[in-house]
């Protein structure tokens, strides 16, 4: 028996290091299968504001896999398709390749089976950097649809969801005008509109399901890419703590704002002065300082909340 499993282990592992790594995110590891398929790897890393944090986080990639597969197979019975094909038990999933095209000039209205390098952002309340933007000036109430003179406070609902795309294979993501995130995504004005359409419909499924498990969907951001049909699927990951930022509704409805995704973490970093010192030094073009790591309590207060936040997104248990 002992003799198998040991052989079992060595094909196993063969077979893994035949696969090929063709990305390392800042979460997670992507390789090729011989048959064309992705397989995603989720780490238990944690990254804010561009970066990876110097600390891993107990049970994060299980709880991340884990969410996003709940979400795929829910769209796939409301008819919305996304590239997931299977999960394997704890941290990886088997999804459909598309082809990656880093050079705008190479895509047009017609190209197929590659991913829509934007990622679109759907907000519904006032929080996170949309909030900073709002003090900065940046973005006025009357864009998201106040009345003008509107004082914005934290934590307040939006008159409507309030969209807006950036860049996806860029180093740095980079706000865009609709002109050009048409543009450099080979879209028409039909395509465009089907993708804003698409997060919408995710994001009312998303809310629905939340408001039953006492939770409030804030925002979030979604990524697609057209098939050989050029048919509109979801891809990668969402509806989970790392993409999407949750409040709890009973909290919220008395009066107060509690995070319940990873926001907390950038609050962390604002506090002690790294955020102020980070963008600083991006707005000044001079170097960007190292993020620091975690402190042991905070890992085990971020890792506490992946779990029960997966059990709470997606009414399961985690154990």
């Amino acid at each position: 028996m002992r003799l198998l499993l040991w052989k079992g282990l060595i094909i196993s592992r063969m077979m893994y290091n035949a696969m090929k790594l063709i990305r390392k995110g800042k979460v997670k590891e992507v390789y090729q299968k011989d048959d064309g398929t992705l397989e995603f790897i989720f780490t238990d890393n944690v990254s804010v504001f561009d970066k990876i944090i110097p600390s891993a986080i107990p049970f994060k990639g299980e709880t991340l896999c884990r969410t996003a597969q709940y979400w795929f197979r829910l769209l796939d019975k409301n008819g919305i398709k996304g590239h997931f094909i299977e999960y394997i038990p704890p941290n990886r999933m088997f999804v459909k390749r598309f082809n990656i095209i880093e050079d705008y000039d190479k895509i047009n209205t017609k190209t197929t089976n590659y991913l829509i390098p934007l990622e679109v952002i759907c907000r519904h309340y006032a929080a996170g950097s949309l909030m900073d933007r709002i003090k900065s000036g940046k973005i006025t109430p009357e864009a998201l649809g106040f009345e003008k003179g509107h004082v914005v406070k934290y934590g307040e609902k939006l008159p409507r969801p309030y969209l807006e795309t950036t860049t996806k294979l860029e180093a740095t993501d980079r706000e865009l005008e609709e002109t050009e995130a048409k543009k450099i995504a080979g879209l028409t004005d039909k395509d465009y509109q089907g993708i804003l359409d698409a997060v919408l419909a995710i994001d009312k499924i998303i809310g629905e399901e939340a408001a039953k498990r006492k939770l409030i969907h804030v925002d979030g951001k979604k990524e697609f890419g057209y098939n050989e049909k050029r048919e509109l699927m979801v891809i990668d990951t969402f509806g989970t703590c790392d993409e999407d930022r949750w409040w709890d509704l009973v909290s919220y409805e008395a009066g107060k704002v509690e995070e319940l995704s990873k926001e907390f973490v950038r609050q962390h970093y604002r506090e002690t002065g790294y955020h102020e010192e980070l963008m600083n030094a991006r707005a000044k073009g001079l170097k960007e300082p190292p993020i620091p790591a975690l402190p042991d309590n905070v890992v085990k207060r971020v890792s506490e909340l992946y779990v029960s936040m997966f059990e709470r997104i997606t009414g399961e248990k985690f154990r």
